[in-house]
């Protein structure tokens, strides 16, 4: 009977963290890259030399940095703030935690922008 009630408790805070956290609703996926735009081709390029080693592109799955699927369609980011582009490229260029800060071109980091759109 214990370990029914741990179960049920186990599944009911599971539940919760759901509903409250609103991690149970699917993400949407990744455009294909077959109709990515030039722009989200090269941004591709930079986020692989630059971001890949450390972020997933297409899962939330953690690395060493948490993974990026869907990181601009979410209401919030891994640190809690909205996913704009001006905190995306604040984080980017500044770096966060353990994060270091990135030293991208202008044209660079519009690519890559434009990259994490398509995720």
């Amino acid at each position: 009977m214990r370990i029914l009630n741990r179960r049920f408790g186990l599944l009911m805070v599971a539940a919760f963290g759901c509903v409250f956290a609103g991690g149970c609703k699917p993400l949407p996926p990744s455009k294909p890259a077959a109709l990515w735009s030039p722009e989200e081709a090269r941004g591709a390029q930079v986020y692989q030399a630059y971001c890949a080693k450390c972020h997933y592109p297409t899962t939330t799955r953690g690395m060493k940095g948490p993974g990026l699927q869907a990181i601009t369609k979410v209401k919030a980011m891994p640190s809690g703030a909205p996913p704009t582009d001006e905190r995306l490229t604040a984080t980017i260029l500044r770096g966060r935690g353990m994060m270091p800060a990135t030293q991208l071109t202008d044209d660079q980091l519009q690519d890559l922008l434009a990259y994490l759109h398509s995720l």
